[in-house]
């Protein structure tokens, strides 16, 4: 009798034990924004191309459309989304404290924010580096042009590391002319006390357009350092690490595949099985995620593909008219690779 007890108790306690460990997880960030109908989204402000408000409060650029993407993924909106710009010193407190769900604001993938800050990156969105801006006047095609050169950088800066060891690997000597501030180096630059200015691709192409002549000024074609720039989230949240991983890779397979904002209805309907399996009118992928069926869908339909999303905010359509370089798709020698969708 006593035994029976004891393994109906055990029993009873075996079947209850689920529930509780069940109860006693916490609700995680897929799970707190479709409760809450918005995503809170970090960005930066006044970054030309990535993220800019105007008069009226309407926001755009890079990173801006991968909030949209984000929040027509997990609530079928792209409008679904609230703002919340963060400086760069703030940034990662915001997201460990829970201010935002996540992390958009352009930050580099290095070793030593993987493992100090808690955030993790989720992939690389954009493939930026540092460049050289030069006079279109002195006739430069690149940067190995400039041995013995001079070159302003703001002192202690990343740029100023990036130029050292580029050159320095490549056994050519330049002299670095230093300034406390950025905008210091510029105004040497422009006064020109240096053939050359280092600073983030994006940054320099960005200063270009308010030069008073910027046609005067080109960019060299060579990154000299490598700087990926991703979305962070907390740490330990495995639900939202997929499904922010898996919007960015719906955007570059829809580009890989052919798949745009102006034919994901027939992509959806007509298209290849990868393209229809994307787009969520063949099989269940989707439900994997804990996302509607159409979620991939959704993001093309509202915001357009990779492609779309960059020339739009980065490249030939926009002001700040970048090449495409390493943030173009893999088949056309740049580094944007989707997983299958399968």
């Amino acid at each position: 009798m006593i035994i029976s007890l004891l393994r109906l108790v055990v029993a009873l306690v075996a079947a209850l034990m689920p529930l509780a460990a069940a109860e006693a997880q916490p609700v995680g960030t897929l799970e707190d924004i479709k409760a809450r109908g918005v995503l809170v989204c970090g960005v930066g402000a006044g970054v030309p191309g990535f993220a800019e408000s105007d008069d009226r409060g309407n926001w755009s650029g890079f990173e801006i459309d991968f909030c949209q993407a984000l929040a027509a993924a997990v609530l079928g909106r792209r409008e679904a989304v609230r703002y919340r710009p963060v400086t760069v010193a703030e940034r990662f407190s915001a997201l460990t404290s829970g201010q935002i769900d996540i992390l958009a604001r352009s930050s580099t993938w290095t070793l030593t924010r993987d493992a100090e800050n808690g955030p993790i990156f989720v992939a690389t969105l954009f493939h930026d580096g540092h460049k050289l801006l030069v006079r279109r006047a002195q006739a430069l095609s690149s940067v190995l042009e400039l041995t013995s050169a001079t070159v302003c950088v703001e002192s202690g800066s990343p740029a100023e590391q990036a130029v050292a060891d580029f050159f320095t690997l490549r056994r050519m000597k330049v002299e670095l002319i230093p300034a406390p501030r950025f905008e210091d180096a510029l105004r040497h630059y422009l006064a020109k006390g240096c053939i050359a200015i280092a600073g983030e691709g994006t940054q320099l192409a960005a200063i270009r357009n308010r030069i008073e002549t910027p046609a005067d000024h080109v960019l060299l074609p060579e990154n000299i350092s490598r700087e990926p720039l991703g979305p962070m989230i907390r740490e330990g949240d495995d639900r939202w690490f997929l499904t922010v991983r898996w919007t960015l890779n719906a955007l570059i397979a829809a580009e890989e595949l052919g798949v745009t904002s102006a034919n994901a209805e027939q992509q959806r309907a007509t298209g290849p099985g990868e393209a229809r399996r994307l787009l969520g009118s063949e099989g269940s992928l989707g439900k994997l995620l804990g996302l509607d069926p159409g979620w991939a869908f959704n993001v093309i339909r509202q915001v357009g593909n990779y492609g779309e999303i960059f020339e739009r905010n980065l490249g030939m359509r926009s002001a700040l008219k970048l090449e495409r370089g390493l943030n173009n798709l893999w088949s056309r020698n740049g580094l944007m690779i989707a997983p299958p969708f399968r």
